[in-house]
């Protein structure tokens, strides 16, 4: 028997088995070798070249990479083209700072068409590491009839598709509550938003809200997203909470806000408490919208009962 080295290198072994196929082109033999009329199709979301790939492409890569392979070995012609995502926020915002711009107007004043220019030239900037990566994961992909998301036929290929299904009434409307990003003015996928989470202490805005038919009289309610209170609709209360209704000695304003918060807002001896109530007396007491072009046919806004555990 031939003798075999204890010092064998699993890394070279791996390497020669590479330079097999690609000296004797394997993988497209198995393309050649099966029948057109017996083809499998694999549609496999491509990733972005503006970033290197990492453990969760190789898991899933690999993966999807046992579908083709055993439609090979059963007879199919399994062609497999690589793919590039060339939109999205990834490669916007790498522009953005390269070039030192801040936001959606920055981008304007730059011009549109510049800034898209600048995107398509370093959308592929990674494609060889890429390249040497997946083949070194002895997994079988063309590069070199790649596909990019950027390219008029892909673009026309998708809208195509969207038109069918709008043609077969699969397409509706809907809403649904999805993460936004104010500096961009666009909505953000799941990966998108995950890119950015960081854990900030989010100041609160407190506002008062006043009273419908009374003089000096307000609500004071707090709220972390300020950029919400053009749309305001609502005031919420706890039920089961004590509230005060209360007169600023100095300004003779009265407010209404919960017992246990009169002293975040007032020093001691600078409000007298006039009457307590709990939150579910307030339910259904109306206020006026804080701006006025945003107020619905009555006019005014009520407060709603909110339940406290």
């Amino acid at each position: 028997m031939k003798e075999v080295s204890n010092k064998h290198s699993f890394a070279q072994m791996e390497e020669e088995i590479l330079n097999f196929w690609r000296q004797n082109d394997i993988f497209q033999k198995s393309i050649d070798e099966r029948p057109k009329d017996k083809s499998f199709s694999f549609y496999d979301g491509p990733p972005f070249a503006t970033g290197l790939p990492h453990y969760g492409h190789l898991l899933a890569g690999t993966i999807k990479d046992v579908i083709p392979r055993y439609k090979t070995m059963k007879g199919f012609q399994v062609e497999r083209r690589f793919g590039w995502d060339t939109h999205g926020l990834p490669v916007e915002f790498e522009v953005e700072q390269s070039l030192g711009l801040n936001g959606r107007h920055e981008i304007e004043n730059f011009g549109e068409g510049n800034f898209n220019e600048e995107c398509r030239s370093i959308v592929l900037r990674y494609t060889a590491e890429w390249r040497e990566t997946v083949e070194r994961m002895a997994r079988w992909v063309d590069f070199d009839n790649d596909y990019k998301t950027m390219d008029i036929d892909f673009m026309e290929s998708v809208w195509w598709v969207f038109k069918r299904l709008w043609e077969k009434g699969l397409i509706y409307e809907g809403v649904k509550v999805v993460p936004y990003s104010w500096r961009v003015s666009t909505p953000l996928s799941n990966f998108e938003a995950n890119l950015n989470y960081k854990e900030i202490q989010d100041p609160s805005v407190t506002l008062r809200f006043k009273i419908n038919g009374e003089e000096n009289f307000y609500f004071l309610a707090w709220t972390t997203t300020p950029w919400t209170l053009p749309a305001n609709m609502g005031l919420c209360v706890g039920s089961k909470l004590t509230y005060c209704k209360i007169r600023d000695k100095k300004s003779k304003d009265c407010y209404l806000l919960t017992k246990n918060r009169i002293e975040s807002y007032f020093d001691d001896g600078s409000y007298e408490v006039l009457t307590e109530m709990k939150g579910s007396e307030l339910k259904g007491m109306t206020y006026e919208p804080l701006f006025r072009f945003c107020k619905i046919q009555s006019g005014y806004y009520k407060c709603l009962d909110c339940a406290v555990g």
